[in-house]
């Protein structure tokens, strides 16, 4: 089973708490996880993009890195671990993506990829003027599926002459084109799965509750249906968090003292922006992200517990048929990484030769 670092792109992580740790994002500290991650034998690095935070009293994700040209300083200072770097397809035209594509892959060739999103949160866009009203929740996949035929054509032939309704090339250009360059989409509904099936290489879905190390597994077979009507090979790799400490209690208990320190004011906002985008689609990553059951680290799959116990939950998800990795978020991303990389990777029997090699 594979495993990916989804780095710290936004102060304070993944977790919207005032008792988590609390931190600005800064390069000097995505390129000491990424290279520790490199060193322990992670296959890749994934950062997200975000434009404008939930606000509250952390200012969670109010303050960004912008995500290609992080990734392109990361890729940079690594030499082995793959780099994907997220587009918000709404700000970028897709030929733009593709000459920053061939740009990175010049500084580490066949190493980068492309995470595509569609954009859910209207005030991200709308500070901008570039908001495309209330439809783009309907027609979102319609404007990502040309977006991705322009985007693969620039890539894999340099010239693109596509002609749609959201995009028109006049024997558009890109030179030199990347090695192969991978393509991901992390939509979860029933619309973004068709999408991942027909243009993307990867899925990734999130993990769902507490030590609950298998229950995506639903989210794995509808992937695999919708593949199988496109034809195409698409590999799956599902997000958690990881809380870990000496024993049980410990991580527990760090995992109930940021659950009590949630940021109300911030999980408010998180929940009104998602609330036309779970309308829209019952099915998408939003509905699970703003419910409030567990909303302080964005309801992705949480695995708490020692470290033998986080090895045996990561093993119990690499069994989950069509699974073919994990991307991987941390309450405390410098201790987690290392953590992980000398005390859960050497007792999960999935990662056995990866543990080896970092020896």
């Amino acid at each position: 089973m594979q495993i990916g670092v989804f780095i710290p792109i936004g102060n304070n992580g993944w977790l919207i708490s005032e008792t988590s740790p609390q931190y600005m994002p800064t390069f000097e500290l995505n390129k000491q996880i990424t290279q520790a991650a490199e060193k322990y034998g992670f296959d890749f690095a994934l950062s997200m993009i975000k434009l404008r935070g939930f606000g509250g009293k952390t200012e969670f994700w109010e303050h960004n890195l912008e995500s290609f040209t992080l990734m392109a300083g990361l890729a940079a200072v690594t030499s082995r671990i793959k780099i994907y770097a997220t587009a918000a397809t709404l700000t970028l035209p897709p030929a733009i993506v593709a000459r920053m594509a061939s740009t990175i892959d010049s500084i580490a060739p066949g190493r980068f990829g492309i995470n595509l999103i569609t954009g859910w949160q209207k005030a991200e866009y709308d500070q901008m003027g570039l908001w495309p009203g209330e439809q783009h929740y309907s027609d979102r996949y319609n404007y990502l599926a040309e977006y991705a035929t322009v985007l693969r054509e620039l890539l894999e032939t340099g010239v693109s002459d596509f002609k749609g309704k959201y995009f028109e090339m006049q024997d558009c250009r890109v030179s030199p084109r990347p090695q192969e360059t991978k393509i991901i989409c992390a939509g979860s509904s029933d619309e973004g799965l068709a999408f991942t099936a027909q243009y993307a290489d990867y899925a990734f879905a999130l993990g769902k509750g507490t030590n609950t190390p298998a229950a995506f597994a639903p989210v794995n077979a509808r992937l695999k249906a919708a593949a199988a009507k496109t034809g195409r090979d698409v590999a799956s790799y599902i997000l958690f968090m990881i809380i870990a400490d000496e024993t049980d209690e410990k991580a527990m208990a760090k995992w109930q003292l940021y659950r009590d320190g949630a940021d109300q004011e911030a999980l408010k906002w998180l929940s009104n922006q998602a609330a036309p985008n779970a309308k829209a689609s019952p099915t998408t990553n939003t509905t699970q992200l703003a419910d409030a059951t567990s909303a302080v680290n964005l309801n992705m799959g949480t695995l708490v517990g020692s470290y033998e116990s986080v090895a045996r939950m990561l093993d119990e998800v690499a069994e989950v048929p069509d699974t073919a990795g994990v991307l991987l978020t941390f309450d405390d991303f410098v201790q987690g990484v290392e953590d992980f990389g000398r005390k859960i990777q050497p007792l999960m029997k999935c990662r056995q030769a990866a543990a080896v090699a970092a020896e």
